[in-house]
């Protein structure tokens, strides 16, 4: 039995735990931020489709698979629009939480779309991590109605980034089933990094020149979260259902906060209510992950191309 899709993910979570205090750090404009950080992971994703071989795909890729492909693409260019604009909003625990509800949009749609349903017990734990999400939030709800329209924005913004990723990730439950990873990537990243740039030139957003402290934070956000994160987590579509892997990327906000208490020009120290919540969250990780393994890890799932 295989365990190699949930060490790839356990990997893909720290990746993607760096993203809000890289974002956090940076001084560009969100939309900048999300063009440069897909520039670079193009690049990297360009020699991995060269040694590979997997370009080759593109001869036999249908329309629809294109058309589905593309689709991908615009959903992660307005989940990284949306997302990067509410960390600068509302707070990294709050922010990560909320953008990672995104389990129970893809649990949805999965059934319907996909005819992947949740077990029970996967449900119960999909419910007890929102419920520990919420528990992480609600300082931040509160202070939107109390303190301004800021914080109560960025959480509106993380939650459209969490459907916009749902919609992505559930696309590429899809077409990973026929698709290689690098060829797959290749696409959805190319698309979003179109859909980006054409929106930064008609807000008027300025993407270059950029000092050298921005340049190493978009080049850490490509090799971090897109490669080892997002990469990861497409990879790993092809053996695991939706659900199950963006179930698992609810450990992100504890590793976010942890990340954003520790960096010195950043400390945020977790509130009471930021720990308690990462424990339930947690908590409905573990739940609904029990013996996922034995369902969907078997040896004839993980078979085949990458």
């Amino acid at each position: 039995m295989s365990r190699k899709p949930f060490l790839v993910l356990a990997l893909s979570v720290v990746g993607i735990s760096f993203a809000g205090p890289l974002v956090r750090l940076s001084a560009a404009d969100p939309v900048a931020i999300a063009v440069w950080r897909l520039g670079f992971s193009l690049v990297i994703v360009a020699a991995f489709l060269a040694a590979s071989g997997e370009w080759r795909e593109f001869r036999g890729i249908t329309r629809g698979e294109l058309g589905l492909a593309v689709v991908s693409g615009v959903s992660l260019a307005l989940h990284f629009w949306a997302w990067n604009a509410s960390i600068r909003l509302t707070t990294i625990a709050a922010s990560v939480t909320l953008v990672n509800l995104q389990p129970a949009v893809v649990a949805a749609i999965s059934a319907i779309a996909l005819k992947e349903a949740p077990s029970r017990k996967q449900v119960l734990g999909i419910v007890v991590a929102i419920l520990g999400a919420v528990v992480i939030a609600a300082p931040d709800l509160g202070a939107g109605l109390t303190r301004g329209n800021a914080p109560l924005l960025g959480n509106l913004l993380a939650t459209s980034a969490a459907v916009t990723a749902a919609i992505y990730y559930t696309i590429g439950r899809r077409l990973r089933r026929s698709l290689g990873i690098w060829s797959y990537v290749a696409i959805v990243y190319a698309a979003a990094f179109f859909v980006l740039a054409t929106i930064a030139m008609s807000l008027g957003v300025r993407l270059a020149p950029q000092p050298p402290r921005e340049i190493a934070i978009f080049a850490g956000l490509a090799l971090g979260p897109m490669l080892l994160g997002h990469t990861g987590m497409n990879w790993a579509l092809k053996f695991l259902p939706a659900y199950v892997v963006n179930l698992t990327v609810l450990g992100e906000p504890v590793g976010a906060t942890l990340l954003g208490a520790l960096i010195p020009s950043i400390r945020q120290i977790p509130t009471v209510s930021t720990l308690v919540g990462g424990a339930i969250v947690l908590t409905g990780v573990i739940v609904a992950a029990n013996n996922v393994t034995d369902r969907y890890a078997s040896p004839a799932r993980v078979k085949g191309k990458s």
